[in-house]
This record gives structure tokens, C-alpha cells and sequence, in this order.
């Protein structure tokens, strides 16, 4: 007899941060009109960091260089994620980067097999293919198409940045306070996205109360998302984190359709499969029991 375990406390955390990326979809379309993308980037995890240092700064007075460390290592992989998935569609398409973006669901159980030698459960496996066929419906038919340039390259890089992030938050979130780690990886991956301006040629923005309110809001918003991360990660296998993240666009297809963007029957299709990808990893098969001699 199968079990459908229901969610605990920290995988609805999960479930609420990625309503709150598929919610943002729109509003990053907007300020991206107004300014470039890593200084929108930089401003919103720089602001994001800024308001942790303001609700938190009594527990940042005890920080550990263990916090420190893990703070950085992952701000980093953040930093990395967004610059590298920006490069690439500088020079493909976003479909073809959504496509590729995906294979960060199929890297986190190999990634999580080699280094915390945790095999993911059978059920995890059927989840994980599920919800990366159901990314590859929603990405589109032209996702596939064209050949392997640096774009490419950038984006498949992306994918494992993304891959990295959540993996050293199921480790490094162990390591202290979830709130003193937070802010740490905030300020960093907002300082890097500024600092790598001048080297891409990105120039200071004019000044437009749209990518102020964008930058603010959502970095308030990021301040809480990363807080929800750090900490439900501490209770949550990466494979499982995973394949909730993976529900991201099905919550930007709903905002969108309710912006008067049409969803085509295959992305209707491909936002099942994830959510049943969803459902199916939380079925836990029975035990096999050994037989009686």
C-alpha cells in the first residue's frame, strides 16, 4: 500500500517561495525596461541585504566565521546563477533558456548522490523526471532548436550555479543562524552583481521611480524568500527542494494568464506534469518485507 505523505511545514514555506518567483516574472519584465539587468540585479539583493542588516542586527552582532563563510559561498552561487543565465540570453532565446536553465532539476539528486552520498528514493526519481518534462513543455517547441554557442554554455553553467545554491543551502544552512547566513549572501550576491558592471560595459541607469519601486519591492520580498530557504532547508532533502522550485513557472503561467497572457495547451500539459511531479515524490513506497523461512 503506497503513502501520499502530506506537506510538512517547511516544504508549504518552499511552495510559497516559488508562488512568489512565479509572481515576479512581470514585474522584472517591466524594470528591465529602465535599467539594465545586473544593476537591477545588484540593486535588489543590495536592498534586500540592507533590510536584514536593519531587522537583524542584533543577532549579526554574534556572527561566526563558519555564518561568514557559508553567507559567501552561497551568495556567490546566487551571483553566479543570475550573471551566467544573463549573459546567455544576451544570445538565445528565453525558451531555449528556460530549457537549459531546467537541467538544474536532474544536476541536484546527482550533485546530492555524490557529495552528501544520499541516492535519492525511487518516487524522487519519478518526481524529478516528471516536473523536468513537464519545464521542457513549458519552455516551448523552439527550446531545442539551433546550435551550441557561448550563450549555451553560459546558460548550462547557470544551471549548475542554481544546482549549487541549493545544495550548499541544505548544508550550509546547518552550519548557524539561518537569519546571520541570509544576510550574508544577500550583500554578497548584491555586491558582485554591482561590481561586474563596469566589466560587462552595463552603465548606472537614469533614474526612473519604476526600477526604485521594482528594486525595493522585490528586494524586500528576496529578503524573505532567501530567510524561508535557509531555513526549510534545514528539514528538506535537496531532491525534494527541487522538485518543489521546479513549480516556478506553472505560478508565472497563472499571473500571466491573468495579466491577458494566453497559456498554450502544451504549457497547460507541462504545468501538470510538474505538479504532478510534486505529488508523486511525496508517495513513499512499502518497505519490502523479507520472506518468512
Amino acid at each position: 500500500m503506497t503513502i501520499l505523505n502530506l506537506p510538512s511545514r517547511q516544504e508549504l514555506a518552499l511552495m510559497a517561495v516559488t508562488l512568489f518567483w512565479g509572481g515576479t516574472f512581470l514585474i522584472v519584465h517591466v524594470t528591465l525596461r529602465h535599467c539594465g539587468p545586473l544593476f537591477f540585479v545588484g540593486l535588489r539583493f543590495m536592498t534586500a541585504g540592507l533590510i536584514g542588516c536593519a531587522v537583524f542586527h542584533r543577532a549579526l552582532r554574534r556572527i561566526t566565521l563558519a555564518e561568514m563563510g557559508a553567507g559567501m559561498a552561497i551568495g556567490v552561487a546566487i551571483w553566479g546563477c543570475y550573471t551566467l543565465q544573463t549573459y546567455g540570453l544576451q544570445t538565445i532565446s528565453s525558451s531555449r533558456s528556460a530549457f537549459l536553465t531546467a537541467l538544474y532539476v536532474p544536476i541536484v539528486p546527482l550533485l546530492q548522490w555524490i557529495v552528501l552520498r544520499r541516492p535519492p528514493r525511487i518516487m524522487n526519481w519519478v518526481g524529478i523526471g516528471m516536473a523536468f518534462g513537464g519545464l521542457v513543455l513549458l519552455a516551448g517547441t523552439g527550446a531545442t532548436q539551433g546550435g551550441f554557442g557561448r550563450g549555451e554554455c553560459a546558460t548550462v553553467l547557470c544551471a549548475v550555479s542554481a544546482a549549487a545554491e541549493i545544495m550548499l543551502i541544505s548544508r550550509c544552512a546547518l552550519l548557524g543562524d539561518s537569519r546571520r547566513i541570509t544576510v550574508v549572501q544577500l550583500l554578497v550576491a548584491g555586491l558582485l552583481a554591482l561590481l561586474a558592471m563596469p566589466v560587462t560595459g552595463e552603465r548606472l541607469p537614469a533614474f526612473s521611480w519604476i526600477w526604485v519601486a521594482g528594486g525595493v519591492g522585490l528586494g524586500a520580498g528576496s529578503m524573505l524568500v532567501q530567510l524561508a530557504m535557509n531555513w526549510a532547508q534545514k528539514a528538506v532533502s535537496p531532491t525534494r527542494a527541487t522538485i518543489i522550485y521546479a513549480g516556478e513557472p506553472v505560478w508565472g503561467g497563472i499571473v500571466g494568464r491573468m495579466a491577458g497572457d494566453p497559456l498554450p495547451a502544451t504549457s497547460v500539459l507541462g504545468a501538470c506534469c510538474i505538479v504532478a511531479g510534486v505529488l508523486a515524490s511525496e508517495i513513499r513506497l512499502p518497505a519490502r518485507s523479507s520472506p518468512k523461512k
